[in-house]
């Protein structure tokens, strides 16, 4: 199935499922939730409104509630979670591998998390807690401790047997992985290699060691990264010592990507990637007046520099409807170098070792279409008013600002990073900030400078 058409059924699915509550028929949900995977169960459950949600929460089989709530965003998952007993907790968390175990444990208050801890067996509590002790952004917190190890020495024949004693091997198991008595991480033995080689040969020989652990605090994006170069399907993880501590799979970087994807996109608007569509308005208007607030502050920046020129513009007053045109375009211009800049940052492509290259670049971008827009906005002043100094000003200030444009989005990115603020979050509110009043300050200040 196509993913349009996927989406449309999806859609379609919602509106057949919400005239069924709508008319009382809770059997045909029931049945009908019965046949969607628990994807998309968490899909259509995030795709209806709240009362919609509850009814749908309460149709799910009990044995299903754990492998769905996983795929719920952070404010699902602790809507649903917060009503629930620590028994009824873990019970509904039985079963889920250990790293989204751990997720949904994170969503939980302190006390509540201790007490499903307790009531797991001791095995099962020492591995979520060990996961725990990681920060979730990094590959400590991504990793998986259901993993099959295997020792060098050992034959194929004897990797086969020890195979064949499990009911179920880990999912996503590519590669067996191989480790000393002291668990320190030697290499991988592929279980295609397993397959096809002679039963007699040692592990030694087919295994491959030229495979680099990924270390237990390496950020997750920089784990997605190497997923994405060598089209890992898993990866071993190790600690300092080089002793293995687990796995990481591609469904938790596909989970990473998307994430980060989101953050970027959303963080562009000041919103969180788990904004829910369907959140009360309260709710949703306390989340997003913070921004808006810092948003205003930006803007009287901006007006301040107008009310500085408040003479030049009762002098000139063409120059009220012209230099708007001049901040838009630097905002216009320095958005394409920010969100350039803000991409290469999350893919690793930018060092000290470039940055300099990539700034004297976006000059030499922005010296060209200054030329260009500063040439046809000059032409139009000119049109418009007849003034010819009025239009060499114009054409003046555009090229100011789109160079100060193409800088600060270059640099601001750089320079949020090295101080700990997220680019994406507060990139555009600051570039809109500088192209603003840069933009209105090169107007005027030009103006005052030849006019008065």
């Amino acid at each position: 199935m196509s993913q349009a058409r996927e989406s449309q059924f999806q859609k379609d699915r919602v509106q057949e499922l919400s005239q069924a509550i709508d008319s009382g028929s809770l059997y045909l949900v029931r049945q009908m939730i019965k046949t969607l995977p628990t994807a998309g169960i968490a899909h259509l459950i995030e795709s209806s409104p709240p009362k919609t949600r509850s009814v749908l929460w309460q149709l799910i089989d009990k044995d299903a509630e754990g492998e769905v709530i996983q795929y719920l965003n952070e404010d699902l998952q602790g809507e649903f979670l917060g009503g629930m007993s620590a028994k009824q907790l873990a019970e509904l968390t039985e079963g889920l591998e250990t790293d989204d175990l751990a997720d949904i444990l994170q969503q939980l208050p302190h006390q509540v998390a201790s007490q499903v801890l307790e009531a797991m067996d001791q095995q099962d509590r020492q591995r979520v807690e060990s996961i725990l002790s990681y920060d979730e952004d990094t590959a400590g917190g991504l990793m998986n401790t259901d993993t099959i190890t295997v020792r060098r020495n050992h034959t194929v024949e004897l990797v086969l047997r020890y195979l064949r004693r499990h009911d179920s091997i880990p999912e996503m198991t590519d590669n067996l992985l191989v480790v000393s008595r002291d668990d320190e991480f030697l290499g991988i033995l592929p279980l295609r290699d397993v397959l096809v080689s002679d039963p007699n040969t040692s592990v030694r020989e087919v295994m491959r060691e030229d495979i680099d652990a990924i270390p237990v605090d390496m950020e997750a994006t920089q784990v997605a990264q190497l997923f994405e170069q060598h089209d890992w399907v898993s990866a071993p993880v190790i600690d300092s010592d080089g002793k293995l501590l687990g796995r990481i799979t591609i469904d938790d970087v596909v989970d990473v990507i998307r994430d980060s994807a989101e953050h970027s996109l959303m963080s562009m608007a000041g919103l969180d990637e788990e904004d829910d569509t369907f959140a009360p308005i309260l709710k949703t208007a306390r989340r997003r007046a913070l921004w808006l607030g810092v948003n205003l502050m930006t803007a009287i920046c901006a007006s301040i520099v107008i009310f500085l020129f408040q003479d030049t513009i009762d002098q000139v007053v063409y120059l009220a409807v012209l230099m708007p045109i001049v901040a838009n375009m630097g905002g216009v211009a320095g958005t394409q170098t920010l969100t350039l800049v803000v991409r290469s940052l999350a893919l690793g492509h930018i060092s000290p070792s470039n940055s300099r290259w990539l700034l004297v670049r976006e000059l030499g971008v922005a010296g060209l279409n200054g030329l260009l827009w500063a040439l046809v906005i000059s032409t139009i002043a000119f049109v418009w008013y007849g003034d010819l100094l009025l239009s060499y000003i114009i054409a003046a200030a555009m090229m100011i600002n789109l160079f100060t444009a193409a800088m600060a989005g270059a640099y601001l990115p750089l320079f949020l990073k090295r101080v700990n603020v997220d680019p994406a979050l507060a990139g555009s509110v600051a570039l809109t900030t500088v192209t603003d009043s840069v933009g209105f300050f090169a107007v005027l200040g030009l103006a005052q400078l030849f006019y008065l």
